[in-house]
């Protein structure tokens, strides 16, 4: 995590905020129209493709749109005038909040339309939508349970990422065009090897839009990952990710994340079932007996609710700490566990066992 953190921060600094406008009346009454019911739009605002979501509840919570040409989320805050959808764009800058336009939508059939406002009321620009299944949209990349989950659960980011993506380094690494988010994979693996990996990082590139979306001006070094195979063999691959962030906010964060899964189904392989004892609880012993910390960091590091990510290194178990507060986060290093220190507590008769032990 301390690794990439510090490629974010300059955002705080060199981010600025949007030209300051009188914004045009863009209030109403509260809610939405009876009408104005849950669902995903697709259209045209000045002829540029748009996507808006409108989710459920009177105050269409999580209502939403991008343009398609950058990817990016802007929230819209609804109110009505009678039959009339009002929805207040606004960003978040490092200055506060800004009204950045106005929708102004009626019902037409099933779909919108309507117009957008300039915050200085100068420019307007008609506006049609209709309505969306995104449930029907074919896949088109790999069918996976991520991305299955994804078209479910945040439509919007569906659309945005249920493109081919790009293979570099002969298949090693596949870059999300529009996050820029890269994630490692095996040529030659399994197919839900290769979902699971996918799906890993379409988390990743949906977190990257997101924080994009919170701070108005932020670009790829928003959200920044590394994600590297750090061990493999004939049953287990090994991923050790970590990521830093800036979405606005005091100060930038990050965390990280150790992936230990099964080469032939993808699934993720819980220390556990390579060596039965290692417990959470003990393996924050064997963390804090390892660790070297003292002072300040050794104190942090003893506390019984810590929380460790593994990952297997050719070196051994690898163990991070990830629930550390944002202050004492240079006490989060790795520690790592020979195999050979852990062979009297594995599974002879396990599935990876012949993988870690060799005869």
């Amino acid at each position: 995590m301390r690794r990439v953190v510090g490629a974010v921060v300059g955002l705080a600094l060199g981010s600025s905020a949007l030209a300051q406008g009188a914004p045009v009346a863009c209030r109403g009454q509260p809610g939405v129209p009876a009408w104005a019911g849950p669902g995903v739009f697709w259209g045209t605002l000045g002829g540029g493709p748009v996507a808006l979501r409108l989710g459920p509840g009177d105050d269409g919570e999580r209502a939403r749109y991008f343009y398609e040409r950058r990817g990016v989320n802007i929230t819209l805050v609804p109110t009505h005038q009678r039959e009339t959808l009002l929805l207040r764009e606004e960003v978040w800058t490092l200055s506060g909040t800004e009204v950045t336009g106005c929708l102004r939508l009626e019902r037409a059939g099933t779909g919108l339309r309507g117009s957008w406002t300039s915050p200085d009321g100068k420019r307007t620009l008609p506006v049609t939508l209709a309505p969306l299944d995104v449930t029907r949209l074919p896949l088109n990349l790999p069918d996976s349970p991520g991305l299955r989950k994804l078209r479910a659960s945040d439509p919007l980011a569906f659309l945005k990422l249920n493109r081919a993506w790009v293979k570099e380094a002969g298949g090693a690494s596949v870059r999300e065009s529009l996050s820029g988010i890269r994630y490692p994979r095996l040529p030659g693996g399994s197919a839900a090897l290769d979902a699971a990996l996918q799906d890993r990082q379409l988390v990743h590139a949906a977190n990257a839009l997101d924080c994009r979306a919170r701070l108005a001006g932020a670009g790829e070094e928003a959200y920044v990952l590394s994600a590297e195979v750090t061990f493999r063999s004939p049953r287990l691959l090994s991923v050790f990710e970590s990521a830093g962030y800036f979405c606005g906010g005091a100060h930038p964060d990050g965390f990280d994340v150790g992936l230990i899964l099964d080469r032939a189904t993808g699934r993720e392989v819980p220390v556990t079932a390579i060596w039965p004892g290692l417990t959470p609880m003990r393996l924050r012993t064997l963390y804090l007996t390892r660790s070297g910390a003292d002072g300040e960091c050794r104190e942090v590091l003893a506390d019984p609710d810590l929380k460790l990510t593994a990952h297997l290194t050719p070196g051994g178990l690898a163990l991070t700490p990830t629930s550390l507060p944002h202050v004492v986060t240079a006490c989060a290093d790795t520690v790592t566990l020979p195999f050979a220190s852990l062979g009297d507590r594995a599974n002879p008769q396990g599935t990876y066992f012949r993988d870690l032990y060799p005869r």
